[in-house]
């Protein structure tokens, strides 16, 4: 076999890997069997958001009607920005798909979720209420407070960011300063409630996917002003002011999330459909099927994309050297310290730039980093690239000192674009989070 039909061969395993990884987690294999027949005397109301809110809303219309029940459900999903358009298929007819913004949540956000609180709080005791949630709603359902709109809190979620909260700091104060987080959506009906959630963050923890707006907070008011102390001084020297609002809300015991004692989580049921450890577990078997040992890291990982990478390439180049055919997996949320905000490229295309750079000229190691969700990018462009492929050759010889500067730039996309190997899929309709694998073929 020649190098080319090496590479391309190669190149098409990675993909079949990342193909399997989403696969697992797209609502049509792991949403019907969840579905439940309509209560006795009532109705399945559906809401939902998230990446994965179109095809969920597909799915579900096509198991009701396929039971006959199609006229006793009712409701509507929230979705981003031209997920709908890019479903294949018929478009469900009873469950409507609203657009909204993602990640930068926008007015027609706001008003999906105040009719999303409006419907739930329609139905009746003799309905059930299906959520059907997946990563991505924290920002598709915002509903700031009263007394808070909805540009203040856009300007306190990005300075968080950038004073280097965490997802859990994060969604402390996110759970409390909105009508729909931590628990509320559950708050707004007596009917019994269902949440079919698909996940997107390590350890799979309800009150984490979406915000939690089914199960209840275990934070108070009080954690979500301690982590305003600490990131405070952090944000003010980035010149970023917390809203004086906020302080007001955070103060105010009306604005306390339900807790685990709150009778109406009693009729209230969650289940994780999917996840990103049961994603890499179908590319595990695929890659076991196609002759490689699997050396598994986890669906977990954190860090800088770059240390990341690094740390993997040293991996990739110990098992080379031992004559070891591994395929080397891992899912979890990598983080880019951005030192050029007119880059291009999500925290996926700088990981395989790093790796590219970290195995140059060096032969039998290919890589892939993409997005289950399709997207790797921070303004969530469904034309964006969903990562890259890379080898030996991608960042090697006279590309090196190229492919450096490039990442010194947090520029991956523009490097991708001249040197191959983007992967550009548009929506996968899921989001278990990133997806890696390294194929060592000594």
């Amino acid at each position: 076999m020649d190098g080319g039909s090496q590479q391309a061969g190669t190149r098409a395993r990675l993909l079949s890997l990342f193909d399997a990884a989403v696969a697992a987690a797209h609502p049509d294999l792991c949403l019907p069997a969840h579905l439940p027949a309509p209560p006795n005397g009532g109705r399945v109301i559906i809401v939902g958001a998230g990446k994965a809110a179109a095809a969920m809303a597909v799915v579900a219309e096509r198991h009701y009607r396929a039971l006959g029940v199609l006229d006793r459900v009712s409701g509507f999903t929230t979705a981003p920005y031209g997920t709908a358009e890019a479903l294949k298929g018929d478009h469900p007819r009873v469950i409507g798909i609203v657009a909204a913004r993602h990640p930068t949540p926008d007015a027609c956000g706001v008003e999906a979720a105040g009719q999303t609180l409006a419907l739930v709080g329609s139905a009746t005791a003799s309905d059930l209420v299906l959520v059907l949630l997946s990563g991505g709603a924290s920002s598709l359902w915002p509903a700031p407070a009263a007394g808070l709109d909805l540009a203040a809190k856009t300007a306190l979620t990005r300075g968080l960011l950038k004073s280097g909260a965490d997802i859990y700091e994060m969604n402390t104060v996110r759970r409390h300063i909105s009508r729909i987080k931590g628990g509320r959506l559950r708050k707004a009906t007596l009917a019994r409630m269902l949440t079919l959630a698909i996940s997107d963050v390590p350890g799979d923890d309800p009150a984490t996917i979406g915000s939690g707006p089914t199960v209840p907070d275990v934070t108070t008011l009080a954690d979500a002003r301690a982590v305003l102390d600490r990131r405070g001084p952090r944000m003010r020297s980035l010149g970023l002011e917390i809203p004086a609002v906020v302080a007001s809300i955070l103060s105010d015991a009306a604005n306390e999330t339900p807790k685990p004692d709150d009778p109406a989580f009693a009729s209230a049921e969650y289940r994780i459909i999917a996840t990103p450890a049961g994603a890499l577990a179908a590319a595990s078997a695929v890659a076991r099927s196609a002759g490689y040992d699997v050396v598994g890291l986890g669906d977990s990982l954190t860090g800088e994309a770059r240390d990341v990478a690094r740390a993997h390439a040293r991996l990739a180049h110990e098992a080379r050297a031992a004559g070891r055919r591994v395929a080397i997996l891992s899912g979890g949320e990598l983080e880019v310290t951005v030192r050029n905000a007119k880059g291009r490229g999500g925290r996926s295309q700088e990981y395989a730039l790093a790796l590219a750079i970290a195995i140059a000229d060096t032969p039998g190691i290919a890589a892939l980093a993409a997005d289950t969700d399709g997207i790797d990018g921070g303004d969530g462009r469904i034309t964006d690239p969903a990562g890259a492929l890379v080898d030996g050759q991608t960042a090697g010889g006279p590309r090196l000192a190229d492919a450096q500067k490039y990442l010194d730039n947090n520029d991956a996309t523009t490097f991708f674009e001249a040197a191959g190997g983007l992967i550009v899929r548009g929506p996968t309709h899921t989001n278990v989070n990133d997806f890696r694998a390294i194929l060592v073929d000594p």
